[in-house]
């Protein structure tokens, strides 16, 4: 070892008179020649000499003498290869800088409302105790080049940080540990600030929220009363997701094959009361006003269905008794089709329909209760799978279809949803596809009644869900005849009937449903109402006892009994009534998650304010949100749920816009580095995997990416070509072992290199897999960019102060190449395609390594260029140029158009009428130089040499056509 690192540092001297008197060598000779030493010590096995992050001779002369033990120096010296820059010096001073100049604060009271302003917001995390991993900084830091370059424009700009701090993880935690949930969560805050400040993100710390701070829920605790003086807030007995080993109600959306998401606990449909907001009081304005959002239309259309206005009738059917006569008790069905009711062959009840218990016949009770139970296990959205086979029981009961008098089996089905509608539905197997399978599966008759257009789709066998002519329609005896009209006719004319006989009305239905807005859970907002001991009667908190602040508390666990953790706080809980001194019980139900997260953003906006929500003109002036990034998600229920609660606080005047996010952008998700999977027979020989019929995860096995090689479009083994290998990426989980630590790569490539790759890894809205080696192909252009500016290093690897840039003007090439640069950066960044405006200055960086002089004013706009991207560099770079000040509001570069026009163009040159060739010239260039030109150029030349010119003919722009003397011409072809 020692004699490898004496050879070295001998290799290493001896070129160090090319380095020391590198000054008097030209600028483009001195990079030729430093590539060349630092290749030829790096293929020596020492670490390349571009890379400044260690003293070498010091560190040679050390490991010579034995004061560094050899394995660490290796380490350090392979650490350093892979620093093209010294990002670890740089990061941290500028990060330092802004912390302590408060470089990125938006002013307050104080701001110049004259001023355009930019809110622009990430939506706010969770803190776990994973931390972060490499998928998040995707959308922060597409806000941050957007923060930043809107500053440089002039704007005020609003770009915040906190966090939904409340949630049942922490509290699962403390059930398990014992540890207060609070302890764990502000543990949690400060790992994940800790590693947001390492990526240099601009946020104003200044405005910092988090949802669990007494401060903040004071204020969604008044929003709360809010809703429950408008009416908007209720209790109701519903059934819900009860989780027993959570202790808690579930939304349908933490509930995955009849178990919790968390923790895999099985989950039941139990009736409990709860509280609820009424957000369906507000469905129809929140598809309207989605018209007029800058939203993707996924996400509008998402929202749309979630909302689920329909427009039909709601029918009434008489239950029968043994004998066929009608009992009294009418089910109503709620059907958009009411043109299909002579098809309709049976009913289907929900299992939790008010009704049920009293239709059921002796001898079917036992098999509709064992199906009512096994029903109560499973969530709505399993329910609701149009792949899911269709399950149900008959009642026993029949009831008669009130346009043809048929009597028809009422059936109980999980497939219908008690919360939808009227929880009962009348069944056209003929035209609806569940109906449809169901009514083979049970041997139920299915009668035809639109006839479609095209003959074909009713020969398939299958159900036709579609309009067309209505058939088989008539009833003389109730005056009901549809045949021969077309669906839409028959639709008005069956709702006419029905209101005029009493058999029904026109109604508009919403799959949405009112909000279930309490946790069984410890951890959440109190909810500040109580309840007087002797008549029960619910009483709200004054505003002035806010915020009603949670209770400490020992143990966590689950009561067993139904009743929430907070039950266990026995003298918090007993309190009496302000006014009447009554004895009163609080309410020990929490509020969900959702609850913190749906008015965050107004928060931002004045977060120390203790007197009101928000002050009315700071909410003027900054709302709406401008543009509002994050994952896809929470495309429904976050942003509806902020929608409705926006909507509410704009009927109180407390907001003075209808909507509170005017742009919302979904980023994609980053999946893990690629697996590239082998397969082997039940021998154990590897086979290919196209001649692989069923993959089996058992006969699969991990090939590590060095035996890996590309061939066409597969990837085959290095060793053996013939087999092929299966490649796919997977959503970074800790189950799969391919979380990427953000921490990781910044603390080996720096924080610009991730925050440049991850933009330029693809779309920002597109998945897109996470790649070691791309993340060294950007850094290795932020390498390029610092040694273009800065220069090569000196003999010892640190770099000299300043920049090689010259006080010069730019030549007429040079201002083409970078006005280009900031036309593209600039319109890819407006319309937040990231990608290429990195590409953009990549394409910049190679022209720029070709001049030999770098003019100061040239590198000073890529620099400010750049500093949206990698700002940790643009700042030390800018320093370096001979700023004092910090880049963050310099004004952005603005393309000049007069560069922007390729003044050059391509002119066909022709010699006796024959195209002998093209030239380059200038759309202003005379004959005189045209002709000069074509007589320069190689493949020309041959033409024109010796040769006497009797007349030329030029076009500007489009051709120079040059006759030769025909004398001349045989002289020199003798």
């Amino acid at each position: 070892m020692q004699a490898q690192l004496m050879h070295a540092h001998v290799h290493f001297n001896s070129f160090l008179p090319l380095i020391v008197h590198s000054k008097a060598i030209p600028l483009s000779e001195r990079r030729r020649r430093s590539r060349k030493i630092a290749t030829t010590i790096t293929k020596d096995g020492i670490f390349g000499l571009r890379y400044r992050s260690l003293n070498y001779g010091s560190s040679i002369t050390n490991s010579v003498n034995g004061g560094v033990n050899e394995v660490e120096q290796l380490k350090l010296n392979q650490q350093a290869v892979k620093r093209a820059y010294p990002f670890h010096e740089i990061e941290p001073k500028w990060q330092r800088f802004w912390e302590e100049n408060r470089t990125f604060r938006t002013p307050d009271d104080d701001i110049d409302t004259s001023k355009p302003k930019y809110y622009v917001l990430d939506m706010f995390p969770y803190p776990s105790g994973a931390g972060l991993h490499v998928g998040h900084p995707l959308g922060y830091t597409a806000t941050d080049i957007l923060a930043r370059y809107k500053r440089m424009q002039g704007y005020n700009v609003l770009h915040p940080m906190g966090w939904d701090a409340f949630g049942l993880p922490a509290e699962q935690y403390a059930i398990e540990t014992g540890t207060h949930p609070k302890i764990t969560t502000v543990k949690n805050i400060n790992r994940f600030r800790a590693q947001l400040k390492s990526l240099g993100f601009s946020y104003d710390w200044d405005r910092e929220i988090s949802t669990i701070e007494p401060e903040y829920y004071k204020w969604t605790q008044w929003i709360f009363l809010q809703l429950l003086k408008r009416g908007l807030a209720y209790q109701a007995e519903v059934p819900v997701n009860w989780c027993p080993a959570l202790g808690t109600v579930l939304a349908n959306e933490e509930v995955v094959d009849g178990v919790s998401e968390r923790g895999g606990h099985p989950v039941i449909r139990k009736p409990m009361r709860q509280w609820m907001l009424k957000i369906t009081a507000y469905a129809d304005r929140l598809l309207e006003d989605l018209d007029d959002l800058d939203w993707p239309e996924s996400v509008k259309e998402m929202q749309r269905n979630w909302i689920g206005r329909s427009e039909g009738a709601e029918m009434e059917f008489c239950v029968l008794d043994s004998d066929e006569k009608e009992r009294g008790i009418k089910i109503v069905v709620y059907t958009t089709r009411p043109d299909t009711i002579f098809g309709a062959t049976y009913l289907v009840v929900a299992p939790e329909h008010p009704l049920l218990s009293s239709l059921v016949s002796t001898a079917q009770r036992e098999h509709v209760e064992e199906y009512i139970d096994l029903a109560s296990r499973k969530s709505d959205l399993e329910r609701t799978e149009l792949q899911k086979e269709k399950t149900g029981v008959f009642t026993g009961c029949y009831a008669k279809n009130p346009a043809n008098g048929e009597a028809i089996p009422i059936w109980v089905a999980d497939y219908v949803l008690g919360s939808y509608g009227t929880g009962a539905i009348m069944a056209v197997p003929a035209h609806d596809s569940r109906d449809f399978e169901f009514a083979l599966k049970y041997g139920i008759p299915v009668h035809w009644v639109v006839m479609p257009d095209d003959n074909s789709i009713f020969e398939s066998g299958k159900a036709f869900s579609g309009e067309g002519t209505i058939v088989n329609s008539s009833n003389t005896e109730v005056e009901l005849d549809i045949t021969g009209l077309s669906s839409k006719e028959a639709v008005s004319k069956v709702i006419e009937w029905a209101e005029n006989t009493g058999n029904g009305k026109r109604k508009v239905n919403y799959k949405l449903r009112d909000w279930l807005f309490a946790r069984q859970r410890y951890w959440g907002e109190p909810i500040p109402v109580i309840f007087l001991d002797d008549i029960g009667e619910t009483v709200t908190l004054d505003e002035t006892e806010l915020p009603l602040t949670l209770p400490e508390l020992d143990d966590f666990t689950p009561t067993g009994t139904g009743e929430p953790p907070l039950s266990k706080a026995v003298d918090w809980v007993k309190t009496t009534d302000r006014l009447s001194g009554r004895p009163a019980t609080r309410e020990t139900n929490t509020m969900p998650q959702w609850a913190g997260s749906c008015w965050y953003y107004l928060r931002f906006m004045d977060p120390n304010n203790s007197k009101e929500l928000v002050d009315k003109k700071k909410e003027r002036y900054w709302s709406p949100v401008d543009v509002y990034i994050g994952g896809a998600e929470h495309a429904v229920l976050h942003l509806l749920y902020a929608r409705f609660w926006h909507k509410v606080l704009f009927d109180i005047g407390v907001v003075s816009t209808k909507e509170p996010f005017q742009c919302v952008i979904n980023q994609g998700i980053i999946l893990g580095e690629v697996q590239y999977m082998a397969c082997r027979d039940p021998d154990g020989n590897l086979i290919s995997a196209d001649s692989v019929d069923m993959l089996n995860e058992n006969n699969l096995e991990r090939i590590p990416e060095e035996k890996v090689t590309k061939s066409g479009n597969s990837f085959v083994l290095k060793d053996n070509p013939d087999i092929r290998l299966i490649t796919r990426a997977h959503k970074m989980s800790k189950s799969r072992g391919n979380v990427v630590n953000p921490d990781d790569v910044v603390s080996e490539y720096g924080a610009d290199s991730l925050r440049l790759y991850e933009m330029f890894m693809g779309p920002l809205r597109d998945s897109k897999q996470w790649s070691t080696s791309g993340i060294e192909g950007v850094h290795r252009f932020l390498g390029r960019t610092w040694r273009l500016i800065v220069g090569s290093p000196l003999s010892d690897g640190t770099f000299e102060d300043g920049t090689i840039s010259v006080d010069e003007e730019p030549t007429l090439d040079q201002l083409r190449s970078l006005h280009k640069c900031i036309a593209k950066v600039t319109e890819e960044i407006e319309g937040t395609r990231f990608n290429t405006g990195i590409s953009a200055m990549m394409e910049f960086l190679n022209a720029a390594y070709k001049w030999d002089k770098h003019p100061k004013s040239i590198i000073e706009a890529f620099v400010l260029l750049l500093s949206s991207y990698a700002p940790h560099m643009a700042e030390e770079l800018w320093s370096r140029l001979g700023h004092t000040k910090s880049l963050a509001y310099e004004p952005f570069p603005k393309a000049n158009p007069a560069y922007l026009k390729d003044s050059t163009i391509v002119l066909p040159v022709q010699i006796n009428g024959k195209t002998r060739g093209t030239i380059q010239v200038e759309e202003t260039c005379t004959e005189e130089d045209a002709i000069a030109l074509a007589s320069r150029d190689e493949k020309l030349c041959k033409y024109l040499a010796g040769k006497s010119i009797k007349k030329t003919i030029y076009v500007p722009g489009k051709i120079l056509n040059v006759v030769l003397d025909r004398q001349n011409v045989k002289v020199g072809t003798k």
